[in-house]
């Protein structure tokens, strides 16, 4: 494989597929709304994680982010991770859980990590920068885990500039493709992971309904795609709506549970459900409880 970035040859309206195997990308160009960061509360954010022993711990291993350990302690109380697996990490930046999915995966582990910023995947793993809630963005995903091979093969071969016009020639014809005949990608999967919506809004409530969209919608994608026996990991904020996501766990999963890692804040109110043992295809119950999905 090159020694340098490479395209991966799909682009959609709202996502690009890259490999980082340098530093460098030809990201989408996608327009996010930031939160104003005063000086004081830089300043606190910076003092508590000077006295965090997991963000010490972090640094001194070289690992992206404090959250590393949460992965860990998961790891190693349900034993998700073995060699070989294909593992997607939703909202995978800055890395960290990334890095310890390539870490327990090898050798021949395959670990595809998506996020919405352009951000640099851990050597080893393969990076998608894109809206995982835009459909288009899922079906490219889906088109990647029938056919890795033949995907990063297309990468590789031809110089940059053949590899973006070919990318946005063939993305277009792609696109209408999936729109009339989705991709299937059953069974490609072993451990689905999603640590999406990193920063909290300050309001318990709102903070609380989003993880429950995103949750949802991944529970949703690792249907499609995780085979019998697979693993889900996701992070939550509690409220009033978790028992309904943990019922649909619990009619797809033979194990399903609650954890709150010891390198999470005890002042946060995020929490994790780990399901593991995938049932094989089956209806399970829709958001709100009622009817189902195949």
């Amino acid at each position: 494989m090159s020694t340098r970035s490479l395209q991966i040859g799909l682009r959609f309206s709202r996502g690009i597929f890259c490999s980082y195997v340098g530093s460098s990308c030809w990201p989408l160009q996608t327009t996010i709304k930031r939160t104003k960061v005063t000086k004081a509360s830089s300043k606190r954010w910076v003092q508590r994680q000077g006295s965090d022993m997991y963000a010490r711990e972090a640094k001194e291993q070289g690992l992206r982010s404090r959250a590393a350990f949460k992965l860990l302690e998961i790891d190693q109380s349900h034993k998700i991770f073995k060699a070989g697996q294909t593992v997607i990490d939703l909202g995978f930046a800055p890395g960290s859980w990334t890095q310890v999915a390539v870490d327990h995966t090898r050798p021949n582990g395959r670990v595809l990590g998506i996020d919405i910023l352009p951000a640099a995947p851990p050597k080893g793993a393969i990076a998608v920068q894109g809206d995982f809630m835009s459909p288009l963005v899922q079906a490219g995903i889906k088109e990647y885990l029938e056919n890795p091979d033949e995907v990063e093969k297309r990468a590789v071969e031809g110089d940059q500039t053949k590899q973006q016009e070919s990318g946005q020639e063939s993305g277009s014809a792609r696109t209408r493709e999936k729109q009339s005949a989705p991709a299937s990608a059953v069974d490609t999967v072993d451990v689905m992971l999603s640590d999406m919506l990193m920063n909290t809004s300050g309001n318990a409530f709102r903070d609380h309904a989003t993880s429950m969209d995103l949750s949802n919608v991944a529970l949703d994608f690792a249907l499609d795609t995780l085979r019998p026996g697979g693993s889900f990991v996701c992070k939550f904020y509690a409220g009033g709506e978790d028992s309904l996501l943990e019922r649909r766990l619990r009619s797809a999963f033979d194990r399903v549970k609650r954890e709150k890692p010891a390198a999470s804040r005890g002042e946060s109110r995020e929490q994790y459900f780990v399901a593991t043992g995938k049932k094989k295809r089956r209806k399970v119950e829709s958001v709100k409880g009622g009817g189902g999905r195949g």
